[in-house]
């Protein structure tokens, strides 16, 4: 994945059948970072999210593979006709797979991995869930954040699947009224949960420049930095809920050569 090189490059290695979390404060385009990424990958994929609407998600992919901003894509499918079957068709190379249940429960999860298995006549390749505080009853209690985190790495082994899943970080840390730009760092997950899975990812927005930070604060197999900073750089298009490895005028000279 191109957009991902500089991540790549500082050793961080996602390696299929982990579970990765990827954490954030509020506002940091968590679910438009996990949205891209899988639908990158574009391998078979079950999203539970608790976070978005059906209309958002679409209008998220839809931008993504039309090159048209979110903004577009809702008034051209409310709009309905031609412009709302451009979009549809857009879709259809789409390999992800929702679930919209709010709270997220372990009987939905059980329900839609049945399902999938039934139509598919596989497991997914990827799980999403977004995000860990909107499982049922797991808001503020910790113990059933911790269960909810035995039971997704659990689940990574029983179907081989990579498991994504979103959690926040504090936005009550001096860090947070500080230097809000910043990845967090591990210690400021909430609840310590992201010392569980093998891979974990703090990122960041900087909406001055559009710049997105992605620090690696736990890896099992590789390089990780726990202090978040140490950190590779994307920019972010959250309009088209796009990821770019070189900024906007990079990007604008390299059009023009060509």
């Amino acid at each position: 994945m191109p957009a991902f090189k500089a991540i790549y490059e500082r050793g961080t290695t996602p390696r299929h059948g982990e579970v990765i979390m990827i954490a954030g404060r509020s506002g940091t385009q968590k679910s438009g970072f996990a949205l891209f990424w899988v639908a990158q990958m574009n391998l078979p994929t079950l999203y539970f999210s608790a976070d978005m609407s059906a209309f958002t998600a679409s209008s998220r992919l839809a931008s993504m593979a039309t090159g048209r901003t979110t903004e577009d894509v809702e008034h051209g499918m409310a709009k309905g006709g031609t412009e709302r079957q451009f979009y549809l068709d857009a879709l259809a190379g789409s390999r992800i797979q929702f679930s919209f249940g709010s709270p997220i429960s372990w009987r939905a999860v059980d329900e839609e991995l049945e399902a999938y298995v039934e139509l598919h006549d596989q497991y997914p390749q990827v799980l999403v869930f977004d995000n860990l505080m909107d499982f049922e009853n797991a808001e503020s209690d910790y113990t059933e954040q911790m269960a909810v985190m035995s039971q997704v790495t659990e689940i990574a082994r029983k179907t081989g699947a990579t498991v994504i899943i979103l959690h926040h970080a504090s936005d009550k840390s001096w860090s947070a009224a500080n230097d809000p730009w910043a990845p967090p760092s591990r210690d400021q997950v909430k609840g310590g949960l992201s010392e569980k899975p093998e891979l974990s990812l703090s990122v960041a927005l900087d909406p001055n420049d559009m710049t997105y930070r992605v620090a690696t604060i736990k890896q099992r197999m590789g390089k990780s930095d726990p202090t978040a900073r140490t950190y590779a750089i994307l920019w972010c298009e959250p309009e088209y809920t796009r990821f770019h490895a070189t900024s906007p005028l990079a990007r604008q000279m390299q059009e023009a050569r060509q």
